[in-house]
């Protein structure tokens, strides 16, 4: 296991995290613009592609991180049948929920995995995607922050499960056991025309910013518990490709298919990138 990994068991995450987050936030003229132009520099972020690619015109890091992108930098794949990457960045891991030994397990990396309902928070909710798919998607500090959905969905439920918030890069991903199931997230249960989806906005060390479009900030509101939101009578609508939350700073994506419901893409692979709107899965031809 590396140094950093190391460390990150015994460092004090939430408190890391909220330090971070008053840095983020901070409107400091000097402070944010170092912030920003360390990132940019650090990480080639291509500002180009931004709806405002003048770094000096963000008032904070935070806004600087979360920005908007230019009509058309992103492209939905124009076959009505391709389920959507909801996000920019790298595969982690994508395949079949369990295996006829692993019920309901989700792989994380060689040797490690968690079950759908550790990740979810609920064995019940994880029930309806037992041998069916999964993708995780990281999204790296270069990476355009928003997320988007893969499908049009019905909101029927959020479900907040506190937790760690080790660091979800490379290594610590191939370190940590159950590492997404034991991060602070937001677990999105949607209603489809294919039956559910479910899609984690995983938090990490200093990146425990979650924001929804329906509710704005959702974590940090750290808790000891789980707290669930039903949304079933609010008629909470959001379309393929349209955006549903954002990181304020990156972390990971994971999304959940029932079995039968579509077949992923045979591009996709660990480690590979990926960007917003390219082909997650396909739906069958409808007949």
């Amino acid at each position: 296991m590396d140094a950093l990994t190391v460390l990150t068991y015994v460092l004090p995450h939430r408190l890391l995290s909220s330090l971070a987050r008053g840095l983020a936030y901070s409107r400091h003229p000097r402070l944010k613009q170092w912030l920003i132009d360390t990132v940019v520099r650090r990480f080639g972020v291509d500002l180009d592609e931004a709806a405002e690619p003048d770094p000096r015109a963000y008032a904070s890091f935070n806004a600087f991180f979360t920005r908007a992108l230019r009509p058309g930098a992103r492209i939905a794949d124009p076959d009505p049948r391709a389920l959507l990457i909801p996000a920019d960045g790298r595969i982690s891991q994508c395949g079949a929920i369990g295996h006829p030994d692993e019920r309901g397990r989700i792989f994380q990396a060689k040797g490690r995995s968690f079950t759908a309902a550790e990740l979810l928070g609920d064995a019940g909710d994880a029930e309806p995607f037992d041998g069916g798919a999964f993708a995780t998607v990281y999204l790296s500090p270069k990476d355009y922050h928003r997320v988007h959905m893969p499908w049009t969905g019905t909101l029927r439920e959020t479900v907040h499960v506190p937790g760690r918030l080790f660091s979800v890069g490379p290594a610590a991903v191939r370190e940590v056991p159950r590492l997404f199931a034991r991060n602070e997230r937001l677990v999105c249960h949607f209603d489809t025309d294919f039956g559910p989806m479910a899609v984690a906005m995983v938090g990490a060390l200093l990146v425990s910013g979650v924001e929804t479009v329906w509710s704005g900030e959702e974590i940090p509101r750290y808790g000891d518990r789980v707290t669930r939101k039903d949304y079933r009578d609010k008629g909470i609508v959001i379309e393929r490709f349209a955006e549903m939350a954002r990181f304020n700073y990156g972390s990971t994506v994971v999304m959940l298919l029932p079995p039968g419901v579509a077949e992923l893409s045979p591009d996709l692979a660990p480690e590979s990138p990926v960007r917003l709107g390219q082909r997650l899965a396909t739906r069958p031809n409808s007949s």
